[in-house]
């Protein structure tokens, strides 16, 4: 006998399925992030909307009622790294989830120097051949809190990586896959293409 409970989705998806510039912009964070499949951004998405929804509701309350849910919301969000000490809720509702996507473990590996690329690190997690103060983790989704993010390292035999490329600057290369130019930096200008004229053959008028 299977099991009774019903199961719920863990995420949500959005009302309109082919809005282009959503596909667009999903697909640029699934590739630049290293996620094998768009489920995985849904659910950090359905999390990350659940949280402002609190955020939002605490803001109705009366003040002894809300500094106390305050505290618990807070608090799990400050465990992760999301947030300061001193944020407040409207901190809480502008966060976004590039954020928290780089709290992942297979993102942290790859910020650590552990891979050259996103898949290489998702690929040396699944293996098993990462670990958080020697314990072995093998899910790239893990969200690694504050205390163990400095804990990370190779389980037991560390792998041989060749460090010859150069270091890439992940928020410069995603800010420009989106349009945005970074602050700072002055967009080059356009050469225009000169119209080759047709030649005429000799004997032509």
């Amino acid at each position: 006998m299977g099991e009774p409970r019903k199961k719920r989705k863990q995420y949500e998806i959005p009302r309109k399925h082919w809005d282009k510039a959503l596909l667009e912009k999903e697909r640029k964070v699934v590739d630049f992030y290293g996620l094998k499949n768009k489920r995985e951004l849904r659910k950090i998405e359905t999390w990350l909307k659940y949280k402002k929804q609190n955020a939002k509701g605490l803001l109705a309350l009366s003040l002894e009622k809300r500094m106390q849910r305050q505290s618990e919301l807070m608090s799990g969000l400050r465990r992760i790294g999301l947030i300061s000490a001193t944020a407040t809720l409207d901190d809480v509702l502008g966060l976004k989830i590039e954020e928290f996507l780089e709290k992942r473990l297979q993102t942290l590996v790859l910020r650590k120097g552990f891979a050259n690329t996103t898949k290489q690190a998702r690929q040396f997690v699944v293996h098993g051949h990462i670990a958080i103060a020697g314990k072995r983790v093998s899910t790239p989704s893990y969200v690694v809190p504050v205390s163990e993010a400095s804990q990370i390292g190779w389980y037991r035999k560390p792998m041989k990586i060749e460090s010859t490329a150069p270091k890439r600057d992940l928020k410069k290369e995603f800010e420009e896959s989106s349009g945005e130019i970074v602050e700072g930096q002055k967009a080059e200008p356009q050469i225009e293409e000169k119209i080759a004229q047709p030649q005429v053959e000799k004997g032509e008028k």
